[in-house]
């Protein structure tokens, strides 16, 4: 079947972005070319292969299938070309998913060295949650996500290296909440208003999760999508905050709860901040990985009894599948 590359190539672009006027500014083609791109290829196939609305732009089964044959190709072809130009330097661009936690406290000194390095990469960050982080890998939106596991959105075919521990703590402002006893039990934290992130991300699920291992119904005060935000409220008194340890100030008015509860090992429950790349994965890719080989530690909140019952892992993993590079 005789088709013009240039076809393929359109497709990509509205297929990775499931948008037809963002693929026309990747692509510096009016939006009327893209549309009609996209109809000649579609007549070519005899298959439709996006369902349009006014709303959004969504890929048929038929256009997932063909997007995982003309991904990797488009992506060897654009690799092709930055070998020889001559420089051996990477370019084009780079698509990473996370949330802003996460960038903010752990990504943003990699992006900084992965731009020290390649230049010629253009970087773009799409802030979610980790679960919409998971949806935006499997819409080959992204090339990889940093987010929290375990995740619902994530499949169990990827190969996990763990890099990295840290624990998610529940905080309070000392001047508006004193617990009773010290390490506190689970039950005495929900007679205050508790703040977390909202129920579509991992840790709203985690927490309801391990609140109900113990038989508890945990019924959030407040639930947003920003973790400094709910240090902020818990800084007014306005409630006890869950939020990962590496955010704690040793010299904030926030100081960590310590729990006392035992569970059971088969019924603990782990949380991960995961970095999963697509099959697909651009040498682009590789470059911004390998840059977390290089050791980093957080520190912990003190005065944080380490009961191993109490706590709770979260690992920052390269997930990956074995690919050639």
């Amino acid at each position: 079947m005789d088709i013009n590359l240039e076809l393929y190539k359109v497709f990509y672009y509205v297929a990775t972005t499931l948008s037809f006027s963002e693929a026309s500014r990747e692509l510096f083609i009016s939006q009327s070319a893209v549309s009609q791109s996209i109809k000649t290829l579609e007549k070519k196939l005899n298959h439709t292969l996006f369902i349009r609305s006014t709303k959004k732009v969504l890929l048929t089964p038929e256009g997932e299938l063909l997007l995982q044959h003309v991904k990797p190709a488009i992506q060897m072809l654009d690799e092709g070309e930055s070998l020889l130009s001559g420089d051996n330097m990477l370019k084009g661009q780079l698509r990473i998913g996370a949330s802003d936690t996460i960038c903010r406290y752990y990504l943003i000194h990699y992006l900084q060295k992965f731009h020290q390095e390649f230049p010629d990469v253009r970087i773009k960050i799409t802030n979610s949650t980790s679960i919409g982080c998971a949806e935006l890998l499997e819409k080959g939106q992204v090339d990889l996500i940093v987010c929290n596991s375990p995740n619902s959105r994530l499949g169990n075919h990827m190969n996990v290296k763990v890099l990295r521990d840290f624990r998610d703590i529940f905080v309070g402002n000392p001047d508006c909440f004193s617990p009773e006893e010290i390490p506190c039990e689970l039950k005495t934290l929900l007679k205050q208003p508790i703040l977390m992130l909202s129920s579509k991300s991992t840790t709203s699920e985690y927490l309801h999760q391990m609140f109900a291992t113990h038989g508890l119904n945990l019924l959030p005060e407040v639930e947003l999508n920003s973790n400094d935000l709910l240090m902020d409220l818990a800084r007014i008194g306005l409630g006890i905050a869950c939020i990962p340890d590496y955010m704690l100030n040793p010299d904030d008015s926030l100081k960590p709860i310590p729990l006392a509860y035992m569970v059971a090992p088969s019924l603990l429950l782990f949380e991960r901040a995961i970095l999963v790349m697509a099959l697909a994965s651009a040498c682009r890719t590789y470059g911004f990985v390998r840059l977390f080989s290089s050791s980093h530690t957080f520190s912990n909140p003190e005065g944080v009894p380490l009961y191993p019952s109490e706590i709770i892992i979260l690992s920052l993993t390269i997930k990956a599948p074995t690919l050639r590079r």
